[in-house]
This record gives structure tokens, C-alpha cells and sequence, in this order.
């Protein structure tokens, strides 16, 4: 396992413990570079027009496309630590 495969681990655990929720847009993103990291480009259906939860997930990986794993987990383990400051 690489350094920033083991960062990345430990960041997805600390983003558990934050000291407060962080505000919608900041979860998307969190969401986002967590997926783009682990599983890489989107992939599978866009959700249903009222599934505005799962819509707005899905919007937010695909924006990332392209993007690769490590530079994506990177950018999760930076925010994390920004939002554990």
C-alpha cells in the first residue's frame, strides 16, 4: 500500500470525527474526490429527476472526470485536513 493510499484511508476515517458538519457543498466535494479516488470516472445511470440527493452526488463525480485516482485523493486528504483545522 502506497503513502497516499494509507492518507487516504486515514482521511475517509477522520471526515467521521470533523469537529462540525460541514456545509452542503463541502460534503459534494467530499463526496466527489472520495468516489473520483476510489473508484475513478463516473460510471452507471444519472438518478432519477427526484432523487435530488443522488442527482446532485452524481453531477458532482461526473465534474471530475478524467481527473486521475491519486490526484483526486490528494485533493480529499488536503480538504479534510482544511476542514479538521
Amino acid at each position: 500500500m502506497t503513502d497516499l493510499q494509507s492518507a487516504f484511508e486515514q482521511a475517509a476515517k477522520d471526515v467521521q470525527s470533523l469537529p462540525e458538519r460541514p456545509d452542503n457543498d463541502t460534503l459534494l466535494r467530499l463526496y466527489a474526490l472520495y468516489k473520483q479516488g476510489s473508484e475513478g470516472d463516473v460510471s452507471g445511470p444519472k438518478p432519477g429527476f427526484f432523487d435530488f440527493v443522488g442527482t446532485a452526488k452524481y453531477e458532482a463525480w461526473a465534474k471530475l472526470k478524467g481527473t486521475s485516482s491519486d490526484d483526486a485523493k490528494q485533493k480529499y486528504i488536503d480538504l479534510v485536513k482544511k476542514l479538521r483545522a
